[in-house]
Order: structure tokens, then sequence, then C-alpha cells
């Protein structure tokens, strides 16, 4: 495979867009609409708030606990088969849901299963897309990442009415199916390589230096703690507006943001979905496209911590209060903590991003030497001229410029 200078921001990348897009609709979308069968399960198993909760909070924790799984196993087989494979776990994991009888086959078939389909599929996903793109990196990832938004307004109704119909085990089974799709994303995918990776070292020694870079330590605690609260107004929101009285339908409608608590749901829906392409954008920046795969894993199991215990916090502090003003107080606590944490990164009040490497990572500025050889020469070096752009010999020897013309020396 021919190695490229620079990503090309463009070309086959556009294709990769498409395939993240629906790749985060159908594991983020499915993980943001938990909440519709969190009541459905609550009611069938006779189980408290709290242990249901796990099912969710298991499958997010090993969605990003296994990233770095799915990005030793891209590095070395690439993202296609990797994300494939995921596929086919996170379909099988719903198929099997469908016929549990107790909330462990729950936490095993969604929390275990699926979830470790979801960390083949994202992860890799969004570092290929990563090395596609540098100047609309941004563009790409937020367009990639709209799937998020767009499939948690659509699912959660949909779901609802699914479970009015078929109940939870068949509208599982739909899922599923659903699920299913996330081969033919992965299928999309397309490895480059760019001319930095034979400098990047292996996963050994990016991983050392990873663990020594401060910018990357804190912005791994900050997503951590953001992580924590994140997901805790998607798994128990409409089981907190059932316990306002509210119907099933409407309240699941108001996950994806309609009457009443409008504005709230709207900003909330508005800023959470901008964070998501925004931190994932930013990673690169940190640690080079290089070394992406490992440090986009290295953050995604990190964060898993956060995913874990969120969620069942929540459903405990419902169990003992009574009602779910505490979990969502103490889910923006969280919030609030990882974004001061932010404040503290390097660049942070500058409005232009900085267009320098990370080279205190390890990576060496390309030579700009190259060797020079034509009738009646010796052999020497040319020099590039940083100012000039022309590649000058030394001494009396012609030198040559950006076009390639042979320029007599001026002595």
């Amino acid at each position: 495979m021919a190695r490229r200078t620079e990503p090309p921001d463009g070309g086959w990348g556009w294709m990769v867009v498409l395939s993240a897009f629906f790749q985060s609709a159908l594991v983020f979308g499915v993980l943001r609409s938990f909440s519709i069968f969190f009541v459905e399960f609550v009611a069938a198993f006779d189980e408290p708030a709290a242990r249901v909760s796990w099912i969710a909070s298991i499958g997010i924790a090993v969605q990003q606990f296994g990233s770095p799984v799915g990005s030793a196993l891209s590095t070395k087989f690439g993202p296609r088969p990797v994300v494939m494979t995921g596929g086919i776990l996170a379909a099988l994991g719903m198929l099997l849901a469908s016929y549990a009888t107790s909330l462990t086959h729950l936490y095993l078939s969604i929390g275990l299963l699926s979830g470790s389909g979801w960390a083949l599929t994202f992860t890799p996903t969004l570092a290929c897309l990563s090395r596609y793109f540098s100047r609309l990196r941004s563009l790409a990832m937020g367009l990639a990442l709209t799937g998020v938004g767009l499939s948690s307004f659509a699912f959660a109704p949909l779901f609802q009415w699914l479970l009015s119909y078929y109940a939870w085990r068949g509208t599982l089974l739909l899922v599923s199916a659903i699920s299913l799709h996330l081969v033919a994303c992965g299928a999309l995918l397309r490895p480059i390589s760019l001319t930095e990776d034979p400098a990047v070292a292996g996963p050994g020694a990016q991983l050392a230096s990873l663990l020594h870079h401060g910018p990357f330590l804190r912005y791994t605690v900050a997503l951590t703690l953001v992580n924590t609260g994140y997901f805790i107004p998607y798994v128990h929101l409409v089981a907190h507006l059932q316990d306002l009285d509210w119907d099933p339908l409407p309240a699941a409608f108001l996950l994806s943001a309609p009457t009443a608590l409008v504005a709230l749901a709207v900003a909330y829906g508005f800023t959470s979905g901008a964070l998501t392409p925004l931190a994932f954008s930013m990673l690169p920046e940190l640690v080079g496209t290089g070394r992406i795969y490992c440090g986009l894993g290295l953050v995604q199991m990190v964060e898993s911590i956060g995913g874990l215990l969120g969620a069942p916090l929540s459903g405990y502090l419902r169990d003992v209060t009574g009602n779910y003003t505490a979990s969502f107080v103490v889910a923006g606590a969280f919030l609030l903590a990882g974004s001061g944490i932010l404040i503290t990164l390097p660049h942070f009040f500058c409005v232009s991003a900085p267009t320098s490497k990370p080279q205190d990572l390890g990576t060496e500025a390309p030579d700009t030497r190259v060797p020079l050889r034509r009738k009646g020469w010796e052999r020497t070096e040319l020099q590039k001229d940083p100012e000039s752009q022309r590649w000058a010999a030394p001494g009396l020897l012609p030198h040559i410029d950006a076009q390639g013309t042979t320029v007599p020396s001026a002595s």
C-alpha cells in the first residue's frame, strides 16, 4: 500500500464517514434508548432499579474497557474484519437476550456479548476515520456522530411502539436484526497508510509514552468523570417521567425532546451531542494520528469506569430517596467536574488550533535532506532552505528549486 504524506481530507474517507454514521447510530442509538427496555425489565423480573441498571452499565463498560482489544486487533488485521466480527457479536447478544429468564442472562447477553461487539466496532471505526482527515477532521467526526443523535430521536419512540405490539422479547429480536447491519458498516472500511507510521513505536512503547504524557492523562480523567454522568439521563429519564405519572409513549418521546421539559431536554441533547465528536476529534491533536488506535483504545478503557458506575449509582440513589432528583443532581456534578479538568489542557483558551504535531511523544521531525547524483558531480546531500523552499547544495554545486529546476550557484 502506497504511503501518503498526510491524510487526504476526503476521497474514500467520506465512505468511512458514512460507515461511522450508521455504526454510531446502531451502537449508541441503542444504548441511549435503553431506558425504554429498563421499565420493561423492572416489571418483568420484579427487580429494583439499581440491579436492572447494571445491564446498560455492563454493556457500556465492556464496550469501552474492551476498546484496546479492538484497537490492537485493528492494528494487526485492519479495521474491516474486526468491525464485521463485532457486528455479528452485537447482533448475537441481542438475539440471546430475547430468550432471557433472569437478569443474569441479560448481563451476559446484552452486557458482555453485545458489549464486546460494540467494543470491536466503535473504536476501530473512529480511529480509521481520524486517519483520513486532518484539516476537516472535526467536520468529518461531527457528521459521523450525528448518527448518535438522529438514532436516539428515532429509536426511542420506535422501540416503545414495537414494545406495545411485540413485547420486549420480540423487540429485542428486531433490534438484533438491526444490529446485524454493523457488518455492512465494517465492509466499507479501508485502511490507509501514512508516512509517519514507520516512525511510530510498537504498542508497548506507545502505551509507555502515553502514560507519561500529562495532557493525555488529564484528558482521560476528564472524559471518565464526564462519562459517569453522561448516560444517566438516557438510562433513567423515561423511568423518572413515569414516576411523575407520564404515559409510556409520551415519556419515550421526551427522550427525543418534545413537550414540558423540552427546554432542558433540547439543551442537554444539543450539548451532549456536540461533546462526542469534539472529544474524539481532539484526541489526534494530543497523541498524533500514528498513535490514534492506541490512544483511543486507552481512553475508552479508562472511561469505562465511569460508564460502569454511573447508572447503578443513579438507580441506587433512586431506591434510597424514592425519586430521581438526587440521581440527576449527581450526574450534573460529574459533568461539571470533568469540564473543569478540560480547562487545564494546552491551548484551551486559544481561538485557533495549534498546527504543530505532538513531538513530545517521541515523533521525530522528517529528514529534509535528499541524496543527489548528477553526471560529473560528487555524491552529496541537498539541504532544503526553510524560507525559499529550495533544495540547495553546499559549496560551488548548483541547487535545485522546489520545481526540480537546476539553478547555477551564485558563487
